[in-house]
């Protein structure tokens, strides 16, 4: 019996962040004092907080410790595990309050949060199935096995309201009742681990904190609709995840929880998985099944769809890892629990990536219908620098900016999509007033104008189109013209695109014109950026203010700064590169860009 847990987080973040050694130093310290039967350490999944990661948790107590080095463990093994005194210089410090926070319920990044996704990841090792059994792990994969017929199953989904966490939100217990009734001996089940948005990460979390929930989800889905083979689908950009999950399937199979005659129940299920080589297009369902065939990942016309013809043409359901981390709980506490998160029409809670202008970039998972405002002022703990909120970005390249006028917009599937966005997989990038919103679309549509798989003409011509345009608007060569062309390009390309990856591509640009079109048409017109960003419309000059000291000059790489000492210097702008070098060198703030 251990007195104190030492939770270490393992997830990429603060593994890039060297929490491995901070992991060993914990073991090999307590080693030496003898405390080795007393301090169990325990690499877990992301805690979620990842701005102040590496993370470290000393339970009983819940000490938080946030940004630890392999340096400090001495003082926490000495201090905290031996003497029972909290190290408080390095207890997370909430950055609105500026107080210290002793335990990691108590901050604000967690307090308006709901955890159900996410319930395990920062908790258990995810490599030992034993942590995952101790908190009713595959007790909802039983409980279907020995007290739920198919249909019942699928009943539950249904009436809990659970939508499909991977962008469209296509209710999951309909997807699943219609493989069902599919005619076939043969089905499949499916998991898209791909996530290929930028900023994204709610997935690749998920399967490095938690990978036997998915499998249990899958488990579970295999009995629902008849089939006995899974594959999850996940990009090799992903090697932690992708080794959690074959260390998950290998303990499932060893504790008879996958394979054949699962529990003694005479139910045969299987799951393998299968890498992808970091291809967008493959997140489309038709795509990735394709991949999963072994040919080139490219969409098929739909219908007829997955659920009547999917992997290898037979009935095939596919849903995202966040979809499946909430079905075990779904079965094991109830639709109506589920039910009774969320909104009307969109139930339960939604994991998001925070990223961007903002402090507490990390992992939050939210009741359906939080307002942005709270998501971004109370969790994400606002923009930093002073700054503006000025928009937020869901959906990734398949979404649209939120301005700040719906700051308080409840954040659901349908609010999203009547302001021009969507919920997508879950990745929300926040922006601030120096971000110009010309060059965010231009951003995206690079995006997913390299990403294209090229099959259909109006996705692979006329998103470069668009990226053409775009690039005239940024350079100051457009025409008001050029702006109304390449809106009616827009609905075209949304009309007739062969995917969703074309369907969506040109939504980054219709909703920043929506709410944003002065600056485009600042850009064309007056021939300047307002956010100071697309580099062509930037002018710089040295006011009066200037006190010839010289560093300007000095600092200049390509020499655009002539003048004497003592005396105001000036800027050739034939010779200037914009690269802001001058400005951010000189002392006396004499140089100005507009």
């Amino acid at each position: 019996m251990f007195r104190s847990h030492v939770l270490v987080c393992g997830g990429t973040g603060c593994h890039s962040n060297h929490s491995d050694e901070i992991f060993q130093q914990f073991n090999a310290l307590l080693k030496a004092h003898g405390l080795e039967q007393e301090v169990m350490v325990v690499k877990t999944g992301c805690f979620g907080l990842c701005a102040v990661g590496p993370v470290v948790i000393v339970y009983p107590e819940g000490s938080f410790y946030s940004e630890v080095k392999a340096s400090d463990v001495e003082e926490i093994v000495k201090e905290h595990l031996i003497k029972g005194r909290v190290v408080k210089r390095l207890l997370y410090v909430d950055h609105k309050t500026q107080e210290m926070t002793k335990a990691l319920t108590e901050t604000n990044f967690y307090k308006k949060q709901t955890r159900v996704a996410l319930r395990n990841c920062g908790v258990i090792n995810p490599e030992v199935i034993d942590e995952y059994i101790a908190f009713d792990g595959y007790q909802a994969l039983i409980k279907c096995l020995t007290e739920m017929e198919p249909q019942d199953v699928i009943d539950v989904l249904k009436a809990s309201g659970l939508r499909g966490r991977g962008g469209g939100g296509f209710p999951t217990g309909l997807k699943w009742q219609f493989a069902k009734n599919a005619a076939g001996d043969v089905k499949y089940v499916c998991c898209n681990a791909d996530e290929g948005d930028p900023g994204a990460f709610m997935d690749r979390s998920v399967l490095e904190g938690d990978p036997h929930a998915v499998l249990e989800a899958m488990a579970i889905g295999g009995y629902a609709i008849g089939a006995h083979q899974g594959y999850i689908y996940i990009r090799a950009e992903y090697p932690i995840a992708v080794e959690r999950c074959r260390i998950a399937i290998k303990q499932a199979r060893e504790y008879g929880l996958l394979g054949k005659n699962i529990l003694g129940t005479g139910f045969d299920f299987d799951i393998d998985i299968r890498l992808g080589s970091g291809a967008f297009v493959c997140g489309e369902e038709t795509a990735l099944m394709t991949s999963i065939e072994g040919k080139r990942g490219e969409p098929r016309p739909r219908p007829p769809f997955p659920a009547n013809s999917g992997l290898f043409r037979k009935p095939t359901v596919l849903n995202n890892v966040e979809t499946y981390a909430n079905i075990p709980q779904i079965i094991l506490k109830g639709a109506d629990w589920f039910a009774s998160m969320g909104t009307e029409k969109s139930k339960g809670t939604k994991v998001f990536a925070l990223g961007g202008k903002i402090v507490n970039t990390g992992l939050v998972e939210i009741p359906m219908g939080t307002t942005l405002r709270t998501v971004v002022e109370d969790i994400g703990g606002g923009i930093p620098n002073g700054k503006k909120f000025k928009a937020a970005q869901t959906g990734g390249p398949s979404g649209g900016c939120i301005p700040a006028e719906h700051f308080d917009i409840p954040i659901d599937y349908d609010n999203l999509i009547s302001i021009g966005s969507m919920m997508g997989s879950g990745g929300l990038i926040v922006m601030d007033e120096d971000n110009c919103m010309v060059d965010i679309a231009k951003f995206f549509l690079e995006f997913t104008q390299d990403e294209s798989c090229g099959k259909c003409t109006p996705c692979r011509i006329g998103t470069k189109r668009l990226l053409e345009y775009l690039d005239k608007i940024t350079k100051g060569n457009a025409t008001l013209q050029d702006l109304d062309d390449m809106e009616a390009l827009c609905y075209y390309i949304k009309d007739n695109a062969l995917c969703g990856l074309g369907q969506t591509a040109p939504n980054p640009v219709l909703s920043t014109l929506r709410y944003f079109r002065d600056e485009y048409v600042a850009h064309i017109v007056d021939k300047k950026c307002p956010a100071g960003v697309c580099k062509a419309l930037l002018h710089y000059s040295i006011t009066d203010a200037c006190k010839g000291c010289t560093l300007c000059a000095r600092k200049c790489p390509v020499g655009a700064i002539s003048g004497t000492v003592r005396e105001k210097h000036v800027i050739d702008n034939s010779k200037c590169i914009k690269c802001g070098v001058c400005m951010d060198n000189c002392k006396f703030n004499a140089i100005v860009r507009k």
